[in-house]
């Protein structure tokens, strides 16, 4: 979607006002008049704009009372005053009350036009700002995909071709195979590259804060709204906006994000006026759309609009060729984190051993099978007991190889950790909790949807648990 600045003039000559938005419109730009202050407000209550030129004279006031009112409804417009009765008085006060810049009438149009490209420079810059306070904790480090299978390589292929449009794309593939790594291949290989990228798990957050999450909310909008707040979807203006889990979003939102797409335009919570961003959209699920489509779980029109191109990533069981080289690449990457002195190696029984496995949990149950080999290793080798002690071990996997931190018990199957001699003190309701939560997860191969299924818990919950875990790691 193609943005156009939204521009608002307010002057009561009009032989001026259609100059200028003849002059404005040539570039673009989405062109709004008034006449006076009373029109004048009654559209920046109904609109939000970019920019304002506000004549200082009005048949019904001073212009800048509205400036003053304006600023209070959107405190990021860039305006700029305009005059035949300029005086150094009322510069300095504009200026003060918040003004760009100060022009005198009759307007030179050139000078206006770069006084205007330049408030709107400079209004990017403030809001990519205040983005950047709010999201640096999400910046995801270095790409990295790594494999070489037939598979992966024609998936970013695709990848590439599709990244050079800005159609939204639906990525599709089993819980754990990296859609999120491919959804920001699809940001660093296009012309947004170096523009925002904005991930959201839509099954993360309870339901009733997603949608000021996304959106962005005033300041009052609701209890604890104590200030106002961007949403992901204006952080991540002209760059791209990342879904993830988007068939846990629910049906009353999946109407404003359908809504957003179509116009590129959306309301803050507890805003009444329209805001507009040029952002490209890139989901994600693990779920069959089509199935959730059918069972009303799952809008059709929406389904229909994000998946203009669908890209599907095999499952880790489909590209066997790549499970001994991310095996190695997750052995170096512990090793920097851990700053181990050891070179754990994979024995050729392990490697073999991991080739026949199926992977239900994909690459990120590769990466936890080789963080627990790494873990109870004996020496720098690793050997299937020490992936599946529960499978290659003597009785219970445990008597005869023992974990460097042999008190968490995130290294155990479930009974096995409460049973534990070496634990120090009685295990608490937390404690029992997440050893059940992680062993369960562990069990299903990492798949959470199938985990909090059988946890009798909310997908939602269960992100909320796992990022407690990961926090606390």
């Amino acid at each position: 979607m193609t943005y156009h600045y939204r521009i608002l003039i307010v002057d009561d000559e009009k032989a001026l006002r259609s100059v200028i938005i003849k002059r404005l419109k040539r570039k673009e730009y989405d062109v709004f008049e008034a006449g006076t202050i009373n029109e004048g407000l009654a559209l920046c209550k109904e609109n939000s704009f970019d920019a304002i030129f506000l004549d200082l004279k009005l048949p019904d006031g001073n212009g800048l009372e509205l400036l003053k009112q304006v600023k209070q409804i959107q405190s990021d417009v860039q305006i700029i005053m305009l005059t035949g009765h300029g005086t150094i008085e009322s510069a300095i006060e504009a200026m003060k009350l918040g003004a760009y810049d100060y022009l005198s009438k009759p307007c030179n149009l050139s000078e206006l036009e770069i006084t205007l490209q330049k408030a709107l420079e400079q209004r990017k810059l403030l809001t990519e700002n205040t983005g950047l306070r709010q999201v640096l904790n999400r910046q995801n480090p270095e790409l990295k995909i790594i494999g070489n299978s037939p598979a992966l390589i024609t998936l970013l292929e695709m990848t590439k071709k599709v990244s050079l449009s800005d159609a939204p794309i639906l990525i599709q593939g089993e819980s754990g195979t990296g859609k999120e790594l491919i959804a920001r291949a699809i940001h660093l290989w296009s012309p947004r590259m170096n523009q925002a990228y904005i991930p959201l798990n839509c099954g993360a957050l309870p339901e009733a804060l997603i949608e000021s999450e996304l959106f962005g909310h005033e300041k009052g909008a609701f209890t604890g709204a104590t200030s106002q707040k961007i949403g992901l979807v204006e952080m991540a203006d002209r760059g791209t906006l990342f879904l993830d889990e988007i068939g846990e979003m629910p049906l009353a939102l999946q109407v404003k994000l359908l809504r957003f797409l179509e116009t590129g335009e959306f309301r803050r919570v507890g805003d009444s006026r329209l805001h507009r961003v040029n952002v490209r959209i890139v989901t994600a699920t693990n779920r069959n759309l089509q199935d959730e489509v059918t069972k009303e779980r799952f809008r059709q029109d929406l389904f229909y609009r994000l998946n203009a191109v669908t890209l599907e990533v095999p499952p880790l069981r489909e590209r066997k060729e790549d499970i001994n080289p991310l095996a190695e690449y997750f052995l170096a990457m512990y090793k920097q984190k851990d700053k181990s002195e050891f070179d754990f190696v994979l024995s050729s029984e392990a490697k073999e051993q991991l080739f026949k496995y199926d992977f239900p949990g994909n690459v990120r149950e590769l990466a936890h099978l080789i963080k627990r080999g790494q873990i109870l290793a004996t020496g720098e080798s690793i050997e299937p007991k020490n992936i599946w002690p529960e499978k290659y071990g003597h009785k219970t996997g445990h008597e005869d190889v023992k974990p460097r931190n042999s008190n968490d018990p995130r290294f155990y199957s479930f009974p096995e950790w409460l049973e534990l001699k070496n634990y120090n003190h009685y295990p608490t309701l937390e404690e029992i909790e997440r050893a059940y939560i992680l062993f369960t997860l562990e069990k299903v191969g990492g798949n959470r949807a199938q985990a909090a299924k059988l946890l009798r818990m909310s997908v939602r919950n269960l992100y909320r648990k796992l990022d407690i875990y990961e926090g606390e790691e």
